[in-house]
């Protein structure tokens, strides 16, 4: 689009997109498991020939964006450059590898009125995918759509739009040339957004909204949606260090949940410490993190206690808990025993990933059953939360909503069913 279009035009546009997307989504749902095999390979070796136009687009994407002012967290999540693409190309392998669960029988049984009744998984139809930032999303949810049947309607953020371009026409080119309809991957060119609203309401064509970004994003899409949302990719995510913890051991959960990559949803957020620990564990924690860059926002009792260990603080608040830092920046507060910690993480979580590090098999098995969330860990570090790590594959999301599909999201939550029933020429009594 040019941009100097009408309303009316934006959304006949999107019309348009819906249309083929429908159109290319009953051509998807038939395709074998061996079909659609050989469709991802034929994606992976495209991106592989066009590897150096997608990193010269991402590059375009990266000058412009530190002409624009953005932090080094934003240009970091938006970076796609060999390494990272090379990654993202080998993780298609990784998805072709998992069982298609389309076509699979979740039960059967012979009812006493004769049928044969049987719930048998089926694509969903069409996605339309709402992201920000990061260009690997556009691989990963057209490979995971592709995978079960589906066509997919991508909208990125305007700070990848070169990128995402580069991407999704070598993915169309793949298709195509498997003799497929393109179509099944489409992508919003227009940054306006405008069309975002508009997709949102595209409910004769669209089955599944999927918005992958912050929370107002997230707000928007589930006010304005007629259509079905996935509500996720928010992480404020916490560990509890309990009184009986091997803390050299927790230190380094800790500084892999915060430090190997602190610009994602899963990266930790705040650390709760049990005050009978706290005089000899958070001197050691703080002296660790330091040396990595991490910053602390530290309640006055974990404050005093850096004061006297030579480490400097921030005055933690109830806004700075509440924050989802995406930075080197991490929360810590002094809790009097886990009633205290599970209070905190009630009342800040936003339902990501939640952990407690314990060498206690009772405390661990309390945390498990009172810490609501789509992922709790016991002992491990919450950078987990991830399909790939879950042997999903690529995912589409992390949900954080309780209906349908929660924490990574895969292969199976990209489905639905239909019920089957099978008689005899069988006539309801």
């Amino acid at each position: 689009m040019s941009g100097t279009e009408t309303m009316d035009d934006k959304q006949q546009y999107l019309n348009t997109l819906g249309e083929q997307a429908k159109a290319a989504s009953y051509a998807m749902a038939s395709l074998t498991a061996s079909q659609k095999r050989d469709l991802l390979r034929a994606i992976a070796a495209k991106l592989t020939d066009k590897r150096a136009q997608i990193v010269a687009a991402n590059q375009q994407d990266v000058a412009k964006a530190r002409e624009n002012g953005l932090n080094d967290a934003m240009i970091d999540r938006l970076l796609l450059d060999e390494s990272r693409l090379s990654g993202v190309i080998a993780d298609i392998e990784n998805v072709v590898a998992l069982a298609d669960p389309i076509g699979s029988e979740l039960e059967s049984q012979l009812l006493d009125n004769g049928l044969r009744l049987s719930r048998r998984r089926v694509p969903l139809g069409v996605l339309g995918v709402i992201y920000e930032a990061r260009p690997n999303v556009t691989v990963d949810i057209a490979v995971l759509a592709l995978k079960t049947g589906n066509a997919v309607i991508l909208r990125g953020g305007k700070e990848t739009l070169a990128s995402n371009l580069a991407l999704s026409e070598a993915i169309r080119e793949a298709i195509s040339e498997q003799g497929l309809p393109s179509d099944a991957v489409q992508l919003i060119q227009d940054p306006d957004r405008a069309l975002v609203s508009g997709l949102l309401k595209l409910d004769k064509y669209v089955d599944m909204i999927v918005p992958r970004g912050g929370q107002n994003l997230q707000r928007l899409c589930a006010e304005q949606a007629t259509i079905p949302v996935i509500l996720g990719g928010i992480g404020i995510c916490h560990l509890y260090v309990d009184s009986e913890v091997d803390q050299l051991k927790a230190i380094e959960v800790i500084a892999n949940a915060k430090v190997q990559r602190p610009t994602v949803c899963n990266a930790l957020d705040t650390v709760l410490v049990h005050q009978s620990i706290a005089q000899t564990f958070l001197p050691k924690l703080y002296a660790h993190l330091s040396a990595l860059g991490v910053s602390f926002h530290a309640c006055d009792q974990a404050e005093a206690i850096g004061k006297d260990a030579g480490t400097v603080t921030h005055q933690a608040s109830d806004e700075t808990f509440g924050t989802e830092w995406l930075s080197l920046n991490l929360g810590v507060r002094v809790v009097d025993d886990m009633d205290m910690a599970i209070a905190h993480i009630r009342r800040f979580s936003s339902g990501h990933s939640e952990g407690i590090l314990s060498d206690n098999i009772h405390a661990t098995a309390r945390f498990i059953n009172e810490v609501d969330a789509a992922a709790v860990y016991v002992n491990a570090s919450t950078r987990f939360t991830d399909g790939g790590q879950f042997g999903l594959g690529a995912e589409v999301a992390v949900s954080t909503q309780k209906l349908h599909a929660r924490g990574p999201m895969g292969l199976e939550a990209l489905t639905t069913y239909k019920w089957i029933g099978v008689g005899d020429y069988t006539a309801r009594g």
